[in-house]
């Protein structure tokens, strides 16, 4: 059986082959997916910790059937995902005498939604955000290889909904991933053709995969363009509860962020959304009401569509770089809950007609679409982010950073990156050398605590948003020079290479000795 795992900020979708059919469905998870008839069983992204040390947790819908969401319980966790492979600033809880966080409780959640399944996977798809750094795929890399499954691969989000919503008239696709806790867009060209080797699989395990060094007919999924940011619907709930929060005293909490989340969704189907809420213990009580004009005001305050119309034209200019013109764009697909905000929607049609965007699927076009991937789809990507090197910059006295490998760059490369070193000081024992992944420059990410909220807040500065890759002991010296190092020469020459698994590898040669001292060796995989 071969699944896929769309995990998301809000919620969380798993989808298999039909062994009879043949044909991609949703798996209703009874014990943990929402009963909604209006929409597909969604499993809410939510986990309660019963027991800390047993690793004993209660996850999904059973958690709202409960009434474990409603009150301020340090047990209780929502939006996690956001947390994952980011440095938080607040409070983290001790449970049962165990130290949490957030890559816990991502673990915790996954691996119970695979107990639910009735049968072990043989081959398991993930999907992850476009715009998420090393330290969350190397965390999503290492809770697979603890699971018992032949075959896993990880697929970018935006890309698995250009398949999933994807026709074969329609071969140019611009995918707007608005989820609970991400915003993506991603240009997505789909075309038939032949190969001879399937290419763009992230991660694999086990036997060889379907397609490879075969002949025959597959689909391309080929990427131009793509960028995303720390922008989701939870962050529109919590726009929304400061609004209250600010012009009538509404208190903060886990309870009225809820109440805020359904107001937003009520104002997806009507004009006006109501939530009433009475606890007849604590005699607590809320009367919240909001137009669409009202939120939309909300939307305008806190730079809504400003922000997303950096985002389109970002990758709108990407794809010009790469000779596509907007007017070539066959269908714009609209995936994810916040999609189906009616602004978000007019706010599309200033860029496109409304004739070409869809909106049809936007909770399972994801975890559909990766299960293409199990019919010999092949994927041609590139790097979302550039790779380079930290160095002393003399004129700003203090550590930067030069791009070694930008970002752009299609993988596996064909040609390596060459660069020579030398020793800086007299009788060097050795060469350190800090690789970093790099973000988007002059904006960053914060994350953290406003009381039981967890909030991300993009920061504008100088600098670019670094996630060093091998700032450890033993990781950072890439050579030990015997005889030592004198300065005046080139000493070292380094290799830098991507390959097929976006794996980062480095080959370096002594110039004085001819000696090979690292060969091919992996700095950071991606996956």
């Amino acid at each position: 059986m071969a699944i896929a795992i769309d995990f998301g900020t809000s919620n969380t979708v798993v989808t298999r082959i039909n062994k009879v059919t043949g044909e991609t469905e949703i798996i209703k998870l009874a014990n943990i997916a929402q009963n909604n008839l209006k929409i597909p069983p969604l499993i809410p992204s939510l986990v309660y910790v019963n027991d800390a040390e047993k690793e004993d947790i209660t996850i999904g819908q059973k958690v709202r059937d409960k009434g474990l969401d409603i009150n301020n319980n340090f047990r209780y966790f929502r939006n996690f995902k956001r947390g994952i492979g980011t440095e938080i600033q607040g409070f983290l809880p001790e449970l049962d005498n165990k130290n949490i966080n957030f890559e816990n409780i991502g673990e915790w959640f996954l691996t119970g939604i695979l107990k639910e399944l009735k049968e072990t996977p043989d081959s398991l798809i993930l999907t992850v955000p476009v715009d998420s750094f090393e330290n969350y795929r190397h965390w999503l890399t290492g809770i697979c290889e603890k699971w018992n499954i032949n075959q896993i691969k990880i697929i970018d989000e935006p890309t698995a909904a250009a398949l999933g919503y994807g026709t074969e008239n329609d071969n140019l696709l611009l995918v707007v991933d608005f989820g609970g806790g991400t915003i993506d867009f991603s240009l997505v060209e789909l075309n038939l053709g032949k190969s001879k080797k399937t290419q763009g699989f992230i991660l694999k395990w086990g036997e060889k995969l379907l397609g490879e060094n075969s002949n025959q007919k597959i689909k391309l999924a080929k990427v131009i363009a793509k960028t995303g940011t720390n922008l989701g619907g939870c962050d529109l709930d919590n726009w929304i509860l400061d609004y209250f929060h600010n012009n009538q005293g509404i208190v903060k909490s886990s309870l009225t962020t809820r109440l805020a989340e359904r107001l937003k969704i009520q104002l997806s189907t009507q004009k006006n959304a109501q939530e009433v809420f009475f606890n007849d213990r604590t005699l607590e009580t809320y009367d919240l009401k909001l137009n669409r004009t009202e939120f939309e005001q909300i939307l305008t305050a806190n730079l809504f569509f400003d922000k997303l119309d950096q985002l389109i034209e970002n990758v709108l200019q990407q794809a010009k770089r790469r000779g596509v013109d907007t007017v070539n764009i066959d269908q714009v697909l609209l995936v994810g809950g916040s999609g189906q905000i009616p602004a978000v929607q007019t706010w599309l049609q200033k860029y496109f007609s409304p004739k070409k965007i869809k909106k049809d699927q936007p909770f399972s076009a994801i975890a559909i679409g990766a299960l293409k991937l199990e019919e010999g789809l092949q994927v041609k990507d590139f790097l979302y982010h550039s790779y380079g090197i930290r160095y002393w910059n003399r004129r700003q006295k203090r550590h930067d950073w030069h791009t070694i490998i930008p970002s752009g760059q299609p993988y596996p490369m064909t040609n390596p990156i060459e660069l020579t070193l030398g020793a800086s000081v007299e009788n060097q024992p050795s060469i350190e050398l800090i690789i970093g992944e790099l973000g988007e420059q002059n904006t960053s990410t914060e994350v953290y605590f406003d009381g039981d909220r967890l909030i991300t807040r993009n920061v504008t500065q100088g600098e670019k948003k670094v996630q060093p890759l091998n700032d450890n002991e033993g990781g950072k010296t890439i050579a030990r020079l015997n005889p030592l190092g004198i300065p005046g020469s080139d000493r070292i020459k380094v290799l830098f290479m991507v390959d097929e698994q976006r794996a980062l590898k480095i080959t370096v040669e002594d110039l004085l000795t001819n000696e090979i001292l690292l060969n091919n060796v992996i700095v950071a995989s991606l996956s």
